[in-house]
C-alpha cells in the first residue's frame, strides 16, 4: 500500500473586486489594524503594575466593542477573533525568543483581513480563468484561478499588495511519500554568492538576471529622490501627504515587481538543483540577517566603509539566498533528497585539494590560487568554495553513519547490553 504524506502550501490568487467591494475591504483592513492596536493597549495599559488582563477578558472586550463601535462592526466576527489569535501568537513567539516584542501597527502596515472559515468560500467557476469567491460582508468577488485550489482548504486571508488585492489560501494536499534517494547518487555542494548567485561543486553556475532593468533602476532612483524632497522639513511622525503616499505607492510597485522576479528565480534555481539527481545537497549555514546588518555604528564609535557595506547588503538581499534555501528544502523532501547545512567558516579561503588556509590565496573575487607550492591549484574561487562545502557535507554524513554502525555492531555482540 502506498504511503501518503501531507503537503501544506499557501497559494496566492489575484482578486478583481469592484470599486465598492475594494472600499469595504479597505474599511475591514483598517478595522483589523485598529483592533490590533486596541488589544495591544488593553494588554499594556497596566503593564507597570503587572496587572495583565486574561485572554478571556480581551475576547469579551472585542465582542462588546463590535456592538458599541459602528466602524469596528464592519469587521466579521471570525476575522476579529483571528486578530486576537494572531496577537496571542505574537506574544508566544516573543516569549519563546523567536520574534520581537509585539507593538503598534502603523498606517503603513500591511493591509489584511483573515477569512478563517475558508470552507465557506463557495468557489464558483465562471470560465477557465476566472471564478468568484464569497468574502464575508463583501460579497462574491472575482478571482483569477491561475492554478487549482488545494485539496483541503484550512484558511484564507485577503491581502492588499502593491499589485492589488490578493487571496492567499492555506491548504493541504496528499501525495505519495517519495522513496529516499540512494547514497550512491552522491552529493553536491552549493555556494551562494553575489557575483554568481549559485556555484555548484561540479563547476556549473546558476546566475540570476537583474531583477530591475536599467530603466526601472533609474525610475526607482528618481522616485526615492522625490520622496526625500516631499518628506523634507516635515517633523517625525507627521502624517504623509497624498503626493508622498502616491510616490510611496509607485516605489512599492517597482519593489513588488523586483520581489516577484526574485521569487520566480528561486523556484527555477531550486528545481534545477533537484533535477541534478543528487541524494544530498550541501549548503552553508549562513546567518543572512547578521551578514546584512548596517555598519553605521554609533555617534561615539561611527562605522567605516558604510557606503560600501550598504551596497554589499543590498546585493546580498537581492540574490534571495533565504528564498532559495527554503524552496530547495521542501522540494528536496518531495523528491526524496536531503539538504545538509554545514559550518560556513573558511570555505572561501580553504583549498579543496590540500586544505591550505594561508592568507592571500583568494587573489580576487573570481580567482583562487593555492599558496602551497606542492599543490598550486588555480581555478574559480566560487567553485573551490562549493567543493569545500561538499567535502564538509560528506564529513557530516560519515559522522552520522559511524554511530549507527557502532550501535549495530554492539547489538550483534551483546543484544542485552544494546537493549
Amino acid at each position: 500500500m502506498t504511503e501518503l504524506m501531507v503537503l501544506k502550501r499557501c497559494v496566492k490568487y489575484p482578486l478583481a473586486p469592484s470599486a465598492a467591494q475594494a472600499q469595504v475591504l479597505e474599511q475591514q483592513a483598517g478595522a483589523a489594524r485598529a483592533l490590533w492596536n486596541l488589544i495591544h493597549a488593553h494588554h499594556t495599559f497596566h503593564e507597570a503594575s503587572k496587572r495583565w488582563p486574561s485572554w478571556a477578558d480581551s475576547d469579551a472586550a472585542i465582542r462588546q466593542g463590535r456592538k458599541d463601535i459602528d466602524w469596528l462592526a464592519i469587521l466579521p466576527a471570525q476575522a476579529a477573533q483571528q486578530v486576537l489569535k494572531a496577537y496571542k501568537q505574537a506574544w508566544s513567539n516573543y516569549w519563546n525568543g523567536t520574534h520581537g516584542r509585539p507593538t503598534w501597527k502603523t498606517r503603513r502596515a500591511r493591509r489584511a483581513v483573515d477569512v478563517p472559515q475558508a470552507r465557506d468560500l463557495n468557489l464558483t467557476r465562471l470560465n477557465g480563468k476566472w471564478a468568484t469567491v464569497a468574502v464575508p460582508k463583501v460579497g462574491a468577488v472575482k478571482v483569477r484561478m491561475h492554478r487549482g485550489m488545494p485539496e483541503r482548504v484550512t484558511g484564507a486571508r485577503v491581502v492588499r499588495e502593491a499589485a492589488g488585492w490578493m487571496l492567499v489560501v492555506r491548504g493541504e494536499n496528499q501525495v505519495a511519500t517519495p522513496r529516499p534517494r540512494r547514497a550512491e547518487r552522491g552529493c553536491i555542494g552549493i555556494d551562494r554568492g553575489v557575483t554568481h548567485t549559485l556555484a555548484t561543486s561540479d563547476g556549473s553556475f546558476i546566475d540570476q538576471a537583474a531583477t530591475l532593468t536599467a530603466g526601472e533602476k533609474k525610475r526607482l532612483y528618481r522616485l526615492e529622490r522625490r520622496a526625500a524632497r516631499q518628506r523634507a522639513g516635515k517633523p517625525r511622525g507627521h502624517r504623509a501627504s497624498r503626493r508622498l503616499l502616491r510616490t510611496y505607492s509607485q516605489i512599492a510597485g517597482l519593489k513588488a515587481r523586483q520581489a516577484r522576479r526574485r521569487y520566480d528565480f528561486a523556484h527555477h534555481a531550486s528545481a534545477a538543483l533537484i533535477a541534478t539527481g543528487a541524494a544530498t545537497l550541501v549548503v552553508e549555514d549562513l546567518r543572512v540577517k547578521n551578514m546584512t546588518r548596517t555598519a553605521k555604528g554609533t555617534v561615539d564609535a561611527p562605522g567605516v566603509n558604510v557606503t560600501q557595506k550598504s551596497g554589499l547588503n543590498r546585493s546580498i538581499l537581492d540574490q534571495g539566498w533565504t528564498h532559495i534555501l527554503t524552496m530547495l528544502t521542501y522540494k528536496a523532501d518531495q523528491a526524496g533528497a536531503r539538504v545538509t547545512r554545514v559550518r560556513p567558516h573558511g570555505t572561501s579561503q580553504t583549498c579543496h585539494r590540500c586544505g591550505s588556509t594561508a592568507e592571500g590565496q583568494r587573489e580576487s573575487q573570481a580567482v583562487f590560487r593555492c599558496a602551497d607550492p606542492t599543490c598550486g591549484w588555480t581555478g574559480n574561487a566560487d567553485t573551490n568554495a562549493a567543493i569545500v562545502i561538499k567535502q564538509r557535507g560528506q564529513e557530516v554524513a560519515l559522522q552520522d553513519v559511524e554511530p549507527n554502525a557502532t550501535r549495530q555492531a554492539t547489538k550483534r555482540q551483546n543484544p542485552k547490553i544494546a537493549a
